[in-house]
C-alpha cells in the first residue's frame, strides 16, 4: 500500500486571536475523524495555525482504500420462498436493492439458520477522490459562533478566505474550498514577504513558511519564541517579565513573526493602585508588565510586535503613547474617588436594579448583612465586622474606577476601605469575598470573608430560583452554578462546620414575602448537592460513591466530605463488594415487606447458629460504630463494619431470611434492618460498584 504526505492549508484575513486554537484542534480532529471513517490510514498529523494560515500536515497517509468484500444479509431462506420454492416479495424486494436477480443471491447457513446473502466487492477510491469532501466537512463542523460572507459570495466561514492548498506528495489535488480553488501557493507576512510562495512538497510547509514567508507557521514553536523574547527584554531591565498563560496564547495568536519592545512610562503613574495599570496593560493593550525581585511594579511594560521595524525607537513611542491617556485616566478616578468614603456611597446602591423582582442592590446588601452576621456568629467571629463589610461590599460598584474597570470591583473596595480607615479584616473582605473567581482560585481565609462570600452566593441562589430563573440547559446567567460551587469550596476545603440546609432556609427568611423564598429552600439544596457530583470527580472520587453519600441528603458540605473519603476508604477493604452486595440484597428484601419493619430482635425467636452469631457481632459493634460516627470518624466506623462480612456472607448461606414462620421471618427482617440502618449512618453502601 503506498503512502504520501498531505498538507492542507486554508489562507484567510487574521483569524480572531482567542479562538485560533480552538479552530486549529477542531479543524485537525474533524479531517482525522473523516480519514478514519474514510478507511484511510495515516502515520502522524502536524497542526499548524496562525493568524492568516490554518494548516495540516498528515505524514503517511495512504494513498487509496483497500478493496472491500461486502455481504449483505437478506431475508431468512425461510421467508425468502414459498411451499413451491417460488421466490417471495421479500427475496425479490432484497434482490431489487443489491440490483441484481434472485439467481444472483447465495446461501448462508450458520447455527441459527440460513439467510439468502448478496457478495460484492467494492473497490477502493482513491484517497485524492474523497479528501476535499472531508476537508469541507470538517470545516463546516468548525466551532464558530457567528460565519461571514464576503464580496458577492455565498460561502460563509469566520473570516474572508484568500487561498488554499492541498498538496498530496507532489501533486495538486484540485478542487474548490469555500469558494478557491486549491493549488501549491500560499503566502508569507502581511508586510515582511507578501509575495506568493510555491510548496513543491508537504514537508518543506513549515520551513518554507519561516525562512522565505517570515512566518512562524508552527503555534507551540511560535509561543516559545514570544517567552523567550519577553524574558530577554525583561532581563535588560534588571526584571521579572510576569506571563499570564492566556494573554500569551492570545498575543501568539496575533503575531506570525514575533518582535518584543520594551516600553516605558512615568514613575507618577506607580501612586495607582497596581491591579489598575495591570489591568490596562494585559486586558486593553495586550502587554505584559514587569516587576521587581520584591514582587512590585515596575514603570516599564513588554509589547509584542507582528514586524520586525526598522525603527524601533518610533514603535516604544507610539506604544507609551498609546498607554499614557489610560493610565492618566485611572489616576484620575484614583484621585477622585478617594474624596468620598465608600460609606457614603451606600445610599446610590437604591438607584441600581439588581433583579426587577429581587429589589436594588441595596435590598440585597441589606439582606446580605443580615446572613453574614447570622453565619459570623455560628464561625465565631465578630458579628459586626461581618456587618460592616456587607454594608460596604457593594459600594465600590458606585466608583469610576470600577465603573471603567468592571474587572477591579472588590480590589478597589479593598483599597478604598483601607483609604477610609476601616478595619483591615473590614477592607480585605471586600476583596476576598469574590473568592474563587475562577476554578482553582484561592479561597476567603477569614471570618469575615467567608461568611460575606457564603451569605452573597447563598442570597443569589435563593432569590433566583424563588422567581422561577434556574439555569437551564448552557445557559447560566446569573452563574449559579459558580456560585453554589463556591459556596461548597468554601464551607468544606475552609472545613467550616455549618448546615447548608439551615442556611439556605435563613437566606429564604429574608427575602420578600411577596415572591415565597421559603418554597425554593428545597430546590437550591438539591442543586446545591448535584454541584458536588462534579466536584468530586475532579478529586477522583467514584461516582457511585459520591452517589452511595449524597443519595442521604446529608446538610452539611464538611460531614460530606468526610463521608466520601471514608467511602473510598471502604472501597478498597477486601470486604467491600461483599458487604455492598449483601446491602444490595438487603434493600431489596426491605422493599418487599408490606409490613412496618423495625430493628426490635427477639433473642428467643433466633434458631439457626448463623443469625446469633450475626445477631451477637452486631449488638457488639452497634455500640463501638455509634461512637465513631458521633464523632464523625466515618472511616473507622466502616473499618468496624467491615468486620461483619464473614458473618453476613454466612448468613445469607446458611439462614432463610423468608420462613413461613411470620414471627421467625419478621425478626430475621429486622436483624437484617438493623445491620442496613447501622451502614446507612454513613452511606448506602447498596449503590456501590463491585
Amino acid at each position: 500500500m503506498n503512502h504520501r504526505d498531505l498538507l492542507i492549508e486554508i489562507g484567510t484575513e487574521e483569524l480572531p486571536p482567542k479562538a485560533l486554537n480552538k479552530l486549529s484542534t477542531a479543524f485537525e480532529r474533524g479531517v482525522i475523524d473523516g480519514l478514519k471513517k474514510a478507511d484511510l490510514s495515516l502515520q502522524d498529523v502536524q497542526a499548524y495555525a496562525s493568524p492568516r494560515h490554518l494548516a495540516l500536515l498528515i505524514r503517511g497517509l495512504q494513498t487509496q482504500q483497500v478493496d472491500r468484500k461486502i455481504e449483505r444479509r437478506g431475508p431468512a431462506l425461510q421467508a425468502a420462498f414459498d411451499a413451491e420454492g417460488n421466490a417471495t416479495k421479500a427475496a425479490q424486494g432484497f434482490a431489487r436493492s443489491c440490483g441484481v436477480d434472485v439467481s444472483d443471491l447465495t446461501q448462508l447457513d450458520t447455527d441459527k439458520g440460513s439467510w439468502l446473502v448478496f457478495h460484492i466487492e467494492e473497490k477502493g477510491r482513491p484517497a485524492s477522490d474523497l479528501i476535499p469532501d472531508i476537508v469541507q466537512q470538517a470545516l463546516d463542523k468548525l466551532p464558530i459562533p457567528k460565519r461571514m460572507r464576503w464580496g458577492k459570495l455565498d460561502t460563509q466561514f469566520v473570516r474572508p478566505v484568500h487561498w488554499a492548498v492541498l498538496l498530496f506528495g507532489d501533486d495538486v489535488i484540485e478542487a474548490e474550498i469555500l469558494s478557491v480553488k486549491t493549488g501549491r501557493i500560499t503566502y508569507g507576512h502581511r508586510f515582511h514577504h507578501p509575495q506568493a510562495i510555491t510548496i513543491a512538497r508537504p514537508d518543506e510547509y513549515e520551513m518554507l513558511l519561516e525562512s522565505e514567508g517570515k512566518v512562524i507557521v508552527n503555534f507551540a514553536r511560535r509561543q516559545q519564541a514570544v517567552r523567550g523574547q519577553i524574558e530577554e527584554a525583561a532581563m535588560s531591565k534588571n526584571a521579572t517579565a510576569v506571563i499570564n498563560d492566556d494573554l500569551l496564547e492570545e498575543v501568539t495568536s496575533m503575531v506570525e513573526w514575533p518582535s518584543a519592545v520594551i516600553g516605558n512610562f512615568e514613575q507618577r503613574f506607580l501612586d495607582v493602585p497596581q491591579e489598575a495599570l495591570i489591568s490596562t496593560m494585559s486586558t486593553n493593550q495586550k502587554y505584559f508588565h514587569l516587576i521587581d525581585s520584591r514582587g512590585k511594579l515596575l514603570p516599564h511594560f513588554i509589547t509584542i510586535c507582528n514586524i520586525e521595524s526598522r525603527d524601533i525607537d518610533r514603535v516604544r513611542e507610539g506604544n507609551e503613547r498609546v498607554i499614557r491617556p489610560r493610565f492618566a485616566d485611572a489616576e484620575f478616578f484614583w484621585n477622585q474617588d478617594r474624596k468620598q468614603p465608600l460609606a457614603r456611597r451606600v445610599d446610590k446602591l437604591a438607584n441600581i436594579i439588581f433583579q426587577n423582582q429581587l429589589g436594588t442592590l441595596l435590598d440585597k446588601t441589606r439582606r446580605v448583612a443580615r446572613l453574614a452576621e447570622h453565619i459570623a456568629s455560628l464561625l465565631g467571629g465578630d458579628k459586626l465586622l461581618a456587618l460592616r463589610a456587607a454594608e460596604l461590599c457593594k459600594c465600590d460598584l458606585m466608583t469610576d474606577m470600577v465603573f471603567e474597570f468592571t474587572e477591579l470591583q472588590g480590589i478597589m473596595g479593598r483599597y478604598y476601605a483601607t483609604h477610609d480607615g476601616e478595619p483591615a479584616e473590614v477592607a480585605q473582605a471586600l476583596d476576598d469575598y469574590y473568592k474563587p473567581r475562577f476554578a482553582g482560585d484561592n479561597l476567603p481565609d477569614t471570618i469575615t470573608s467567608q461568611s460575606l462570600a457564603i451569605a452573597d452566593r447563598l442570597d443569589t441562589l435563593v432569590g433566583i430560583f424563588a422567581i422561577g430563573q434556574t439555569p437551564t440547559g448552557d445557559k447560566d446567567p446569573f452563574a449559579l452554578r459558580r456560585a453554589a460551587l463556591g459556596v461548597l469550596r468554601i464551607i468544606i476545603e475552609q472545613k467550616l462546620d455549618l448546615d447548608l440546609h439551615a442556611l439556605i432556609s435563613e437566606a429564604a427568611g429574608y427575602h420578600d414575602k411577596s415572591i415565597k423564598a421559603t418554597d425554593a429552600i428545597s430546590a437550591v439544596f438539591a442543586f446545591m448537592l448535584d454541584r458536588l457530583n462534579a466536584y468530586y470527580k475532579d478529586q477522583g472520587i467514584r461516582h457511585d460513591v459520591s452517589d452511595a453519600v449524597l443519595c442521604l441528603q446529608p446538610r452539611r458540605p464538611l460531614d460530606i466530605d468526610q463521608r466520601m473519603h471514608a467511602v473510598m476508604d471502604f472501597c478498597s477493604l477486601p470486604a467491600a463488594s461483599s458487604l455492598a452486595a449483601a446491602n444490595k440484597r438487603i434493600g431489596n428484601i426491605l422493599k418487599k415487606v408490606s409490613d412496618k419493619v423495625n430493628d426490635n430482635v427477639a433473642t428467643a425467636l433466633l434458631q439457626d447458629t448463623a443469625e446469633k452469631a450475626l445477631y451477637v457481632q452486631l449488638t457488639t459493634l452497634d455500640t463501638t460504630v455509634q461512637k465513631h460516627i458521633n464523632r464523625r470518624d466515618y472511616q473507622a466506623a466502616l473499618t468496624e463494619l467491615a468486620n461483619l462480612r464473614e458473618n453476613v456472607d454466612l448468613f445469607f448461606d446458611e439462614v432463610m431470611v423468608m420462613a413461613d414462620d411470620e414471627k421467625i421471618k419478621h425478626n430475621r427482617i429486622a436483624i437484617l434492618h438493623r445491620l442496613h440502618a447501622l451502614f446507612l449512618q454513613v452511606a448506602d453502601i447498596s449503590r456501590l460498584q463491585a
